[in-house]
């Protein structure tokens, strides 16, 4: 090798580790969607053996899912669903009450939402939306929020007590990482559904959000259902991460089941079962 070679292959050794470092200093590497889709895939398939033994043993578990605007909930949740049975995985997402809702009590909204036997409740936000969004918006008064403050924890141990699993993750995302995805949300005709009004109030008090969620951790984090943070600026690795946590929250077992055999099929009444192209409507093949 020559000298200038030598330098350059020098040069671009140097230029690389320098790369490295700046990688390793801020966020990790991108996951290259191989590798996050063949975890996925693992972590799916572990989610379907949870759903059998939460049918088997009659088992109720609770997810709550929290975090400000834009940090990944409905992406984590749709990897969650996309393999399992609605019947078993059910998504609440309770919007504003209406007036008859208003006079019932506050935490009866969601109680009505508990997963019966054998079910999976995800709430993409939960009863914590009074010490979160309805606290910072101004949506309630501090008497209510400070005695929710004050009882949540006893209420979620009764829960636990009474056989539920409840877990509780809160999806954090930082400031340059929310205002991006906000940003591509304005533009995107496919994302706009996703912004609502009270996404852009919410936008500019993010230090009132943060000392709301710093004080709901002081209130309700505890030995019978504690707070988990997930980092979700990478929505891959947080979905992965996302979904490994709740399945070692959950102390399941993979079913065993006897490989079904398809039954020979008879030829009882057979006749030319074909559809007649000229008596029949079809859809119009343009793909």
């Amino acid at each position: 090798m020559n000298a200038k070679a030598g330098k350059a292959a020098k040069s671009g050794k140097d230029k690389k580790a320098g790369k490295a470092k700046e990688v390793k200093a801020g966020r990790p590497e991108k996951l290259e969607r191989k590798v996050y889709e063949e975890e996925l895939r693992k972590l799916q398939v572990e989610l379907c053996n949870l759903q059998e033994w939460v049918k088997t043993h009659g088992k109720r578990v609770i997810i709550i899912l929290e975090g400000r605007d834009t940090a990944g909930k409905s992406g984590l949740i749709r990897v969650i669903k996309e393999r399992v049975s609605p019947r078993v995985f059910r998504v609440v997402a309770l919007g504003s009450p209406t007036e008859d809702r208003r006079a019932k009590l506050f935490l009866q909204r969601y109680i009505e939402q508990f997963p019966v036997a054998g079910e999976v409740v995800i709430f993409d936000r939960s009863w914590y939306n009074r010490a979160g969004v309805e606290r910072v918006l101004g949506l309630t008064d501090e008497k209510q929020v400070t005695d929710f403050l004050a009882n949540v924890a006893q209420f979620e141990r009764w829960l636990t007590a009474s056989g539920i699993i409840l877990i509780k993750l809160w999806l954090e995302i930082g400031k340059e990482e929310q205002e991006r995805r906000l940003r591509v949300r304005i533009d995107d005709p496919l994302r706009q559904w996703k912004l609502s009004p009270m996404d852009l109030r919410s936008f500019s008090k993010w230090y009132d959000y943060s000392r709301a969620r710093d004080e709901m951790f002081a209130a309700s984090d505890h030995k019978a259902a504690p707070w988990y943070v997930l980092p979700s600026d990478d929505k891959k690795r947080a979905r992965l991460n996302g979904i490994s946590h709740i399945l070692s929250r959950v102390p399941y077992e993979k079913i065993k089941h006897e490989r079904p055999e398809l039954p020979k099929r008879s030829n009882k009444g057979r006749y030319d079962d074909k559809l007649d192209p000229d008596k029949t409507k079809f859809v119009p093949t343009l793909f």
